[in-house]
């Protein structure tokens, strides 16, 4: 009874969005405010429908309902019951389930939150939201229903895929939703503007807190991905250039160049039309990504879904979406204002480059991920586009993306003393030179390309602790003075503090795993040492044991340095008898500067296993960024700028009677 009820709820769903994207319009066509407000009512309804259905669904898996298809195909009655849980996602009708709940998600905050927003605009944005609800609710209800049952239900369900039964997937794709359909409200935001033709600092502000929370959503999302498949896969690695991966990572790329965008249309006026277009952008990419995982084109432990009539179904509505929004795009932008003007040397300067960087950077990746997708089907030709192509195009564009973002806070708004940039751009280029010749030195390191991006990652570091240290008066302000102003500053500009830092940090750590990790790959006996780099890992012995849903063998490996003892690792080889799978569970001990990292492989019959070593520097630096960069966006959300209307129009004063 429950399913039904959730059955019926999705429709109920599906019936408010159809009414919150069609009345409000009319409504301001009509100029009926009673019209327009049944935006903010229907968005409620149908995320309460949504939202109903989603606890029906997580309640069938709870329960171990196996006549519900879903259930029976993804879940098994001996799972721990966060793995019930994480289920109800961990498939294609689930997740396209969790996918229109952050849909309705959205649409209820800013139904809620966005008092401050005048109600056509309002109206407007919710109706375009509600338009991409509808498309969804229709492929979720036509083509993956999630509350379909079983004639015979099962004894048993057939479990869910091993490497998914993992504290990291249960909570990776709820993050990873919160920025792909997140990224809607700016979609809905963009479309909104050329309908009503408002496009001003006020609208910027509106859209920039949606922005913001989606963005941390998926910048949390991928690092959580990222870090699973690190300690998950055994592969020692933490990126992969995966097509699902590359999904993910465009709309974060274009939706850091809407984030910097908007900062110029809200501040200084400027860019309106590039940032409609990035709005636009940003969400398309979620749309593909969406494709992608959903179509059958791609085999990937990521991918859900091989029924080619689904993917069709997406493709009409990835179609609908952007073409429509293109469309009204080319028809509508050239009657807009092309916003403020500004000199060569000025932030906005710094900003567009910038953007225009990511998006090329974006580009890059676009290519290498769809290209041979777009081979295959034109002449059956399949070649691979692996991280050789990617390391080769896409990091020098993004180092130097990187070296603008330290220049850039440097410039004044409008228009740059030159000189003055010149000169903090030099001092901190000396800085960071002598950062890199002071590693290169005391570590020893030799790398060329490591060094480089070790100077990109201390340049950027360098120019935004100057930058800040500025701003708080320091050095010749007193240590009181420099507090209080450091107390005054806005929420935004520690964001744009801590986020930078956080980039600096993660890129110094992607450059130390990359070039200088070192591994070892051999079968060994109990007692034999190993040496990586520093340390030498020894294999002392191997046991079996059973988990709750699984059989398992763990080695404990004892690794020394300089004879002393560091840490004892206990990596293990799982097998899941109901789905009949292997996986293997790395043993990772994390230091300050990088991890122990130890995998045991299959036995040799002779007493020997194959093992893998690897000492990964710089891998804590990597969490540790995007940490900070996800915390830096959540600090700007807090700015309370976002949260008050723009100011009224100062009503000129009444003349005095004669």
């Amino acid at each position: 009874m429950i399913v039904e009820l959730g059955h019926l709820a999705l429709c109920i769903a599906l019936i408010a969005a159809v009414v919150q994207a069609t009345v409000p319009l009319w409504g301001t066509a009509h100029g009926s405010p009673a019209a327009m407000r049944t935006a903010d009512t229907a968005a409620q309804v149908q995320f309460l429908g949504t939202a109903l259905a989603f606890g029906a669904l997580t309640w069938a898996f709870v329960v171990s309902d196996f006549s519900v298809m879903t259930v029976a195909a993804n879940s098994h009655s001996s799972k721990p019951m966060l793995y019930k849980v994480s289920g109800v996602w961990a498939n294609h009708e689930g997740s396209m389930l969790l996918w229109v709940l952050m849909l309705s998600l959205f649409g209820v905050l800013i139904s809620v939150f966005g008092g401050v927003i005048p109600v056509v605009m309002r109206a407007t944005v919710l109706a375009v939201q509600a338009m991409i609800g509808v498309g969804f609710y229709a492929f979720i209800l036509l083509t993956s229903n999630p509350f379909e049952r079983l004639a015979n239900a099962p004894i048993n369900g057939q479990g869910m895929n091993p490497l998914l039964q993992d504290p990291g997937v249960a909570f990776h794709p709820p993050l990873l939703y919160l920025g792909y359909v997140g990224f809607s409200t700016a979609f809905s935001f963009a479309v909104a503007a050329l309908i009503t033709g408002r496009v001003d600092p006020a609208w910027a502000r509106w859209m920039r807190p949606w922005v913001l929370l989606a963005w941390s959503g998926l910048t949390a999302g991928i690092a959580l991905g990222s870090w699973w498949a690190y300690y998950e896969l055994g592969w020692g690695g933490f990126w992969f250039w995966d097509p699902v991966e590359n999904a993910s990572f465009m709309p974060w790329l274009i939706g850091t160049a809407l984030l910097h965008s908007a900062i110029v249309v809200e501040k200084r006026n400027a860019l309106l039309k590039w940032t409609i277009l990035l709005a636009i952008l940003t969400f398309s990419l979620s749309l593909i990504g969406t494709f992608l995982v959903r179509s059958g084109i791609l085999t990937s432990v990521h991918a859900f879904a091989t029924d080619p009539e689904r993917g069709a179904f997406i493709l009409l509505l990835l179609t609908l979406a952007i073409g429509g929004a293109l469309s009204l795009y080319v028809w509508r932008a050239p009657k807009l204002s092309d916003g403020g003007v500004f000199a060569l040397y000025s932030r906005e300067t710094g900003l567009l480059l910038n953007n225009l960087l990511l998006v090329a950077a974006c580009g890059v990746v676009f290519v290498g991920t769809l290209y041979p997708l777009f081979l295959e089907l034109l002449n059956g030709s399949k070649i691979s586009v692996g991280a050789p192509y990617f390391n080769k195009t896409f990091l020098p564009i993004f180092g130097f993306t990187m070296l603008i973002a330290g220049i850039g806070p440097f410039m004044a708004w409008k228009r740059a003393n030159r000189a003055d940039v010149i000169r903090r751009s030099t001092l901190t280029t000396g800085l960071a030179l002598a950062i890199t010749a002071a590693l290169a030195l005391g570590l020893g390191l030799r790398d060329a390309v490591g060094l480089l991006g070790a100077f990109i990652a201390s340049f950027l570091a360098t120019a935004t602790l100057l930058d800040y240290a500025r701003r708080i008066g320091l050095p010749k302000a007193s240590a009181l003075t420099a507090l209080r102003r450091a107390a005054g500053l806005p929420a935004s500009a520690y964001g744009l503090y801590i986020g930078h830092a956080g980039l600096a940090i993660a890129a110094a750590g992607v450059i130390a795993v990359s070039v200088w990790s070192t591994e070892a790959i051999q079968t060994v006996t109990a007692g034999t040492p190993v040496s990586v780099g520093p340390y030498e890992f020894t294999l002392h012995d191997v046991r079996s044991g059973n988990g709750p849903n699984y059989q398992t063998t763990f080695a404990k490996v004892d690794v020394t340095r300089n004879g002393i003892h560091v840490t004892t690792l206990e990596p293990e080889r799982r097998f899941y008898p109901v789905e009949r799978q292997p996986t293997t569970e790395a043993a990772i001990e994390t230091l300050w500067h990088g991890d122990l990292y130890a995998v045991l492989g299959d036995a040799n019959g002779r007493g020997g296993y194959v093992t893998r070593y690897y000492y990964n520097p710089g891998v804590p630096w990597m969490w540790t960024g995007a940490l900070l960069i996800t915390v830096a966006a959540l600090i700007s959300l807090a700015d309370r700028r976002l949260r008050i209307g723009a100011p009224a129009p100062r009503r000129p004063a009444a003349q005095p009677a004669e």
